[in-house]
């Protein structure tokens, strides 16, 4: 049984299975409606997570029929298919009815929420393709992997909890800049007359996303790109101009105060030029961000691939005149891979030559004066807002900013625990469609940690998730891992199915919940 009384009793409070019904009838003769068929391949994902094949085989070993109420046979392949069929055409209704749902159900803080996109390798041709739903192409992969086509999909997620309220699926190819604007204009629709502070990547700042934005009325926070604010100002920095922000980060905080990473911060202005003299300039504050842990991150890193180059660089030393490096234009392309691969081009100065003798030479160094100009930025980025200055310090945007890692966490989960990637499917009108099967599940996942983190507050830590029984704060992996091996004995002979009294650690996981894992179908 797992944690399927778990997900069956979010299902509900959310209303999954009645919000896709209602949008996507069926007739009345059918053995398991569209809704029931949703909801049991969230379970699926958030249970057996694996390539979307044999959901029968799944329901049969899973106590699918006594939680659900969906048969096993219902779950065949062809079923699954008509199923994701079904709720393609209705997804952004199916998102923004759930969404709107568990925020009014849960009561999420929506006055910040935080936006990202990731892309998602496919594995097919994908040649022929419905032009209403997002198009397989090619594009920047996250993964690293050119040789397959891919979608994007973007997540908002809610500072409370780091809860995926919505979700949007995008072409192979889509620029991740063009498509802020659509997704704020729904997390509008769904926050309702709710104002909310939009957070972001550098992808957020361009002209006509700031435009779109301000003349909305959405506040947003978002770091500059070197397009915005390059290395140059961010070297020009002085700490004496700063003052401590006192923020301190989750990783931190079980930590001796002096043992804590320190962020400085300082402000003032900055002019975002319109393209075109009938539209307005805008004019947003700049927070220039000092970090001692990503100034010694920059600092560690750099020692780290001057050594690595150093090392290839005495090995080129030791082999001029070999066979592989015989003459000078062997060395320089050496050297020039070198200063490539380790990332060292930039403060790399060689000189190639031969001697007497015609075999090559090389004398090599570091430009100090390049080195310095790169250290004097470490640590330093800038953020970009909006918000009045009443409302927010420097030091309250840094705070504000910093729940950013919240959504790059639950892309984690997306990819991870919930296998989102790579997809292979018939067609992009079921890859949409399973998107939104796996960011519902998601959005389960997410509700799941928060209402346990906000159970055992101001506790962050709980014993019995670890088998050594040792403190940890509370993730929905580790949620889920310790509901796995609860059981259900299924009805024999005319004796009713029977649910085994959970361990402790379920038990409270359950209490906290208030899920009752004898409340069968």
């Amino acid at each position: 049984m797992g944690s399927l009384p778990v997900v069956a009793g979010f299902g509900r409070r959310l209303g999954i299975a009645a919000t896709v019904d209602g949008l996507c009838p069926v007739r009345d003769v059918a053995i398991a409606t569209h809704g029931e068929v949703i909801e049991a391949l969230v379970a699926n994902r958030l249970t057996s997570p694996a390539p979307l094949v044999r959901v029968e085989d799944w329901a049969r070993a899973w106590a699918v029929s006594e939680v659900f109420g969906v048969a096993a046979e219902a779950l065949n392949d062809d079923r699954v298919g008509r199923a994701l069929d079904a709720i393609a055409g209705q997804l952004d209704a199916i998102v923004g009815t759930v969404g709107a749902r568990a925020i009014a159900e849960f009561g999420l803080d929506v006055s910040r929420l935080h936006w990202d996109m990731t892309s998602i390798s496919l594995h097919g041709a994908y040649d022929t393709v419905d032009d209403a739903h997002v198009r397989p192409r090619y594009g920047k992969p996250k993964d690293r992997r050119p040789d397959l086509k891919q979608i994007q999909t973007g997540l908002a997620v809610t500072g409370d909890g780091g809860v995926p309220v919505l979700h949007r699926a995008f072409d192979g190819g889509a620029g991740e800049v063009n498509q802020v604007v659509g997704s704020m204009e729904s997390l509008r629709a769904m926050a309702g007359p709710r104002r909310f502070l939009l957070v972001g990547d550098s992808k957020l700042i361009s002209y006509a996303n700031l435009h779109a934005l301000v003349a909305a009325d959405v506040t947003f926070v978002a770091p500059a790109s070197k397009q915005w604010v390059d290395a140059g100002t961010l070297a020009a920095q002085r700490l004496a101009d700063t003052v401590e922000a006192g923020y301190v980060a989750d990783r931190d905080l079980d930590k001796e105060p002096d043992a804590r990473g320190r962020y400085h911060v300082r402000e003032d202005t900055m002019v975002v030029a319109a393209k075109r003299k009938a539209d307005p300039d805008i004019t947003l504050r700049r927070v220039f961000v000092w970090s001692s842990a990503r100034a010694g991150a920059a600092a560690h890193a750099r020692a780290k691939k001057l050594d690595r180059a150093r090392d290839d660089l005495g090995r080129l030393s030791r082999g001029l005149g070999s066979r592989h490096y015989p003459d000078t234009d062997a060395v320089t392309a050496r050297v020039t891979q070198i200063g490539r691969d380790r990332r060292v081009a930039a403060y790399l100065r060689a000189e190639i030559g031969t001697d007497q003798h015609d075999k090559p030479t090389l004398a090599w160094h570091y430009d100090q004066a390049a080195l310095d100009t790169e250290a004097a930025t470490d640590g330093w980025y800038a953020l970009l807002t909006n918000l009045d200055p009443a409302e927010a310090d420097p030091a309250e945007i840094l705070r504000r900013y910093k729940g950013q890692e919240a959504v790059e966490r639950r892309y984690g989960d997306f990819k991870g625990p919930l296998a989102v990637a790579p997809l292979f499917l018939h067609n992009n009108r079921r890859i949409a469609a399973l998107i939104t099967v796996i960011c519902l599940a998601l959005l389960i996942f997410s509700l799941v940690e928060r209402e346990i983190r906000r159970g055992i507050a101001p506790e962050r830590t709980m014993r019995g998730l670890y088998p050594e029984n040792r403190p940890a704060r509370p993730t929905a992996r580790m949620i889920f891992a310790a509901l796995t091996s609860m059981r259900l004995i299924p009805a024999s002979r005319g004796a009713p199915p029977t649910v085994p009294r959970p361990n402790d650690i379920q038990l409270r996981l359950l209490r906290l919940l208030d899920i009752d894992p004898t409340r069968l179908h």
